[in-house]
C-alpha cells in the first residue's frame, strides 16, 4: 500500500495532471488529418515506448502493468534515473495466439494485456535508461495513421469495448482499412473527476 501511495504521489508531481483534468504532460507528436464529431484521424510521428505484458483480466493487467512500468520510470533502471511521465498510457488486449518465430509456435490460454508508457521525446533507444526488469521491453513505434474516438468517464473494459465498436463502425463507414486491434489511451490519473477525464480508443489504419 505504501508503494502504491508513493507511486501515485510521484505521478501527480511528474505529470502535472489534476483532479480538474488540467494537463501539462508531453504527448507524442501528431497532426489531425480528419475531424468528425468525436472521431479523428491522426498522423503520428515515431515515438518510443516502454511496454510490458501481464497475464490476467483487465483489472489485474491494468494494476500490475502500471506498477511495473511506474517502478521503471521511478528509477528501477540501469542508470538509476527518474524518467518524466508522459501521456497517454496505452493498453491493449493481446491476441490468443502469439506469432510464430521459427521453430517454435507459442500459444496461451486466458487473458493478457499489453500496457505501454510513452517515453519523453528527448530520449533515443541509445540514451533511454534500460530497465532492470526483463518483463519490460523498449521499442520504437513507427509513424502511422490512427483512427481515434474520444470519450470521458471511467476507463473501464466495458467503456473501451463500447467505444471500440463505435470506432470500428466509423472506420468501416469511411472506407479505411483497420491494421490493428483497438487499444485504449488514458491521459489522466485515477483522482481526476470522471467527466473531466480524457480517454481514447485508437485503431491503426490505412487509406
Amino acid at each position: 500500500m505504501k508503494y502504491v501511495l508513493i507511486a501515485l504521489l510521484g505521478i501527480l508531481l511528474l505529470t502535472g495532471c489534476s483532479v480538474f483534468g488540467i494537463r501539462t504532460t508531453e504527448e507524442p507528436a501528431y497532426r489531425i488529418l480528419v475531424e468528425d464529431d468525436e472521431f479523428q484521424v491522426r498522423e503520428y510521428a515515431d515515438y518510443i515506448v516502454a511496454e510490458t505484458v501481464v497475464l490476467g483480466d483487465y483489472k489485474q493487467g491494468t494494476s500490475a502493468g502500471f506498477r511495473r512500468l511506474a517502478d521503471y520510470i521511478f528509477g528501477n533502471n540501469r542508470a538509476k534515473q527518474d524518467i518524466k511521465m508522459t501521456a497517454p498510457v496505452l493498453q491493449e488486449k493481446e491476441s490468443e495466439k502469439i506469432a510464430m518465430t521459427a521453430p517454435v509456435l507459442q500459444e496461451k490460454s486466458g487473458d493478457s494485456w499489453r500496457m505501454s508508457f510513452v517515453m519523453p521525446v528527448e530520449y533515443t533507444l541509445e540514451t533511454l535508461p534500460q530497465p532492470l526488469d526483463t518483463l519490460i521491453k523498449i521499442r520504437t513505434i513507427k509513424g502511422k495513421k490512427v483512427a481515434v474516438t474520444l470519450f470521458s468517464g471511467l476507463l473501464s473494459e466495458h467503456k473501451i469495448q463500447e467505444n471500440a465498436k463505435k470506432l470500428m463502425a466509423w472506420v468501416d463507414a469511411k472506407g479505411y482499412q483497420a491494421l490493428s486491434s483497438p487499444r485504449s489511451a488514458g491521459y489522466d490519473p485515477p483522482w481526476t473527476i470522471p467527466f473531466l477525464r480524457r480517454n481514447e480508443v485508437h485503431i491503426d489504419i490505412a487509406e
